[in-house]
């Protein structure tokens, strides 16, 4: 199931991405009288399976009977697919081929670091770019969203605790991440961490660790690998992270991104983010995002 988070007429509601269009989960259960529906996405995402089945019954009748109601993608605005996350953990040098591009030795275990709330945009949203910065970079990354608690989780039972994925962008100001040897001055700005447009669950993806990455810059491919040059799993740094820190529903994990960022390219050919670019970041399986960058 693909869901996503969108506002219109200043209201913020939940979505589901069909083959016939984007359905307005909240007017649809108004127009078959199922009031039980949740439409909150954090309440989903902490849901039962029997919850989930309920919703998926509830799409399958809505479509059947024709009595979905839509709303066009050119109508809404895009929300972040995850709107109030607990806890955004990122990884860093996470893929073999981007710390062989920037010189730096494989980690022995995973480098982690977080970006706040306020880093949270959405699909087409504009980011603007801090005056401070003049060496902003795109980071294409899979998101994983955790759907139950985990403390202590074993690799082998680690997807099991997940709810589901979304593609992302680790906006990375490099001038600031590496201003001092912590790397958050660089990556929590405001809207450095888009992700949508879907939240797609995780019955959907048969193995997130073997899905493609792509950029694009303003049409132009930057960044393209799999998950699959990934140093450290999705169940590895699952079950590695519940070991010191306690994951609950809705908390994302960013997973890394591959070769290809500016940083790891020859000074000469380093081409940062400027205003007026427009980035798109994509993750196979899981929706291309697009972000249009402005000048503060």
């Amino acid at each position: 199931m693909k869901l996503l988070i969108f506002k219109q007429n200043k209201k913020q509601k939940l979505g589901i991405h069909t083959d016939q269009g984007i359905i307005d989960v909240e007017e649809t259960a108004k127009n078959t009288n199922h009031t039980h529906i949740e439409t909150d996405i954090m309440d989903i995402i902490a849901s039962t399976p029997a919850d989930m089945k309920v919703m998926t019954n509830f799409v399958k009748q809505a479509l059947n009977d024709h009595k979905a109601i839509f709303v066009s993608e050119e109508q809404i605005t895009f929300e972040p697919s995850i709107t109030r996350p607990g806890k955004i953990i990122c990884v860093g040098l996470n893929y073999a081929k981007h710390a062989d591009e920037t010189g730096s030795p494989y980690p022995k275990s995973p480098i982690l670091f977080s970006k706040f709330t306020n880093a949270l945009t959405g699909h087409k949203s504009d980011v603007t770019i801090p005056r401070l910065t003049r060496k902003l970079d795109y980071e294409v990354e899979l998101a994983i969203i955790i759907g139950k608690q985990a403390r202590n989780v074993n690799q082998t039972e680690a997807l099991d605790y997940v709810f589901g994925y979304s593609t992302a962008n680790d906006l990375s100001a490099r001038d600031l991440q590496f201003k001092t040897p912590q790397w958050l001055l660089g990556k929590t700005s405001d809207g450095f961490a888009p992700i949508g447009p879907y939240l797609v669950t995780a019955d959907a993806i048969k193995n997130p660790n073997e899905l493609t990455l792509k950029t694009y810059v303003n049409g132009v491919l930057k960044q393209d690998s799999n998950t699959s040059d990934m140093i450290f799993s999705c169940e590895d740094l699952i079950s590695y992270i519940s070991q010191v820190i306690t994951l609950e529903p809705g908390d994302v994990i960013l997973t890394g991104t591959p070769e290809g960022v500016v940083m790891g390219r020859p000074e000469d050919q380093q081409t940062f983010i400027q205003p007026g670019d427009e980035v798109t970041v994509e993750v196979e399986q899981l929706g291309a995002l697009t972000n249009y960058f402005i000048d503060e």
